[in-house]
């Protein structure tokens, strides 16, 4: 570690001057209106993210009827056309010249796909194994590319909203507390509303609802992010002008000189395995308050209403522990605690160690590792991303090209491998295990339950360490940062 920091202090090296080298106007310090409106449009994501990964295998597996190994392959499937189409996007989007500027034509022009596909997703016409897998498959494509039209120009504006270390881990953390209170909202709506009959977490019309809900307000924080940070397009750059055709092969001999940067490959891969754990996490969640721990609809109802304060809490806490130790050392720390604490109640269950299901100490105390853990995880969520702005000036100095539309589209390709390879393992297990489609608690049998613990708390310890390992051989700290700005506007002059 403390190589790494050292290393983290060598100037730059000198790169010969381009067009692209004109820096924009220096943008003023962002207002809390800026951060407010510029991390509301990440509800859109958020709200995305959390109906694939809490409600779209229960929703497909067991009110539908789709084999859960099917959603999972419906999912993969559309993570791979993600692959190819993310790093492309952002590629245009840092390459687009218009009057609006680099980023807000596609903001604006993914409002309405965005709304109507994910409407779709929800309402499905009554088809049969194939006809729902075909059907999943094309929506689920749809909805992620369109997704990747708003989300990647929208975040690929963050490192020229601010250019200063520490306010870029405080808009991160709007964005990212946005997220993950948007999510949130619609899961508290689906508990406290849409779910409440007595069909319950099975209700089809309950889901059909939420679609309806989930689309208008998808659309609207597009709409109210874009308009709210229009004002801003004087101050953000402008690609040079291109004298020859866009070929193919430019295209991706540059997308790859961007993306190899060593710090850039650390945080991908980490990132990678910190979706796959939180998907594989979030798309059993409801399975495994419902089942493994009994707890009741409205107990889940209570638990899914208090990540709005563990967002809060994690709000409060990155910004200030990202001051004192540096994004990186922080991200580390907070992540050691959060993740050895997150699987710990199921690894003491299956060795006879909590409280039995029924036992009035067993929700509170769930409730209370769970508030506490999960800040924790949005913390090393919001430190981890605000890393991404600083690789962008990194890279500058090296190749003379802004490429903030390369690197958050690569980052949001890895957080939608959260329905990916998350909601694949998540579906592979209840397979494996042979889980009950749509069976009721009394109807599981204890061994089951005890399989789904013992494969679902060791697989999730396993991932997060080994995102932690990677996260630690990233190098740029707040000293490079600062020498990264310093070459690029002597460069300027």
């Amino acid at each position: 570690m403390a190589s790494l920091a050292g290393k983290g202090t060598e100037p730059p090296p000198p790169v010969s001057r381009s067009a692209s080298d004109e820096a924009s106007p220096n943008p003023p310090p962002p207002t809390l209106g800026l951060k407010l409106a510029h991390g509301f449009g990440a509800s859109a994501l958020g709200i995305k993210e959390g109906g694939f990964n809490y409600f779209l295998l229960l929703f497909y597996g067991t009110v539908i009827g789709l084999e859960p190994g099917l959603v999972g392959l419906a999912i993969l499937i559309a993570l791979i056309f993600d692959a190819v189409s993310d790093p492309l996007m952002g590629y245009w989007s840092d390459n687009f010249r218009s009057r609006l500027g680099r980023r807000h034509p596609f903001m604006y022009a993914a409002a309405i796909p965005v709304g109507m596909t994910y409407f779709l997703l929800w309402n499905p016409p009554d088809l049969g194994q194939t006809g729902l897998f075909l059907y999943l498959t094309l929506l689920a494509i749809l909805i992620r590319t369109f997704i990747t039209a708003y989300e990647t120009p929208s975040s690929a504006l963050l490192p020229e909203l601010s250019r200063d270390y520490e306010e870029r881990t405080s808009l991160q953390s709007f964005r990212l507390f946005f997220g993950w209170a948007g999510g949130n909202l619609m899961s508290v709506v689906m508990f406290g509303v849409l779910l409440t009959g007595p069909l319950g977490m099975r209700d089809r019309e309950g889901f059909e609802t939420y679609g309806i809900i989930a689309s208008i307000v998808m659309f609207l924080a597009i709409i109210v992010s874009a308009m709210v940070t229009h004002r801003r397009i004087p101050t953000l750059s402008t690609p040079p002008a291109r004298t020859e055709p866009f070929r193919l092969a430019r295209i991706f001999r540059e997308m790859f000189e961007t993306l190899s940067e060593r710090s850039f490959i650390a945080l991908f891969i980490a990132t990678v395995i910190f979706s796959v754990a939180l998907g594989l996490n979030t798309s059993l969640a409801f399975l495994m308050l419902n089942y493994f721990w009994g707890l009741s609809e409205e107990q889940i109802f209570i638990w899914t209403s208090t990540v709005f304060f563990s967002a809060g809490l994690a709000l409060i806490i990155a910004p200030i522990v990202g001051r004192k130790l540096g994004k990186k050392r922080a991200t580390i720390l907070l992540g050691l605690l959060a993740f050895t604490i997150q699987p710990a109640p199921y690894l003491l269950r299956l060795v006879g160690l909590m409280p039995e299901n029924g036992d009035p100490v067993l929700f509170p105390l769930l409730l209370g590792i769970n508030l506490i853990d999960l800040a924790l995880i949005i913390a090393v969520q919001m430190l981890s991303y605000a890393m991404i702005a600083d690789l962008v000036e990194s890279n500058q100095v090296k190749t003379g090209r802004r490429s903030e539309g390369v690197y958050y589209a690569a980052m949001t390709f890895t957080r939608k491998t959260t329905q990916g390879l998350g909601v694949l393992s998540a579906g592979l297990i209840l397979s494996l295990i042979s889980f009950p489609q749509g069976a009721e608690l009394s109807q599981v049998p204890e061994e089951t339950l005890w399989w789904l613990g013992a494969a679902y708390a060791p697989s999730l310890l396993v991932l997060w360490m080994a995102a932690l390992f990677c996260l630690s051989r990233y190098k740029i700290d707040k000293a490079q940062h600062e020498a990264n700005l310093a070459a690029l506007a002597e460069r300027a002059q």
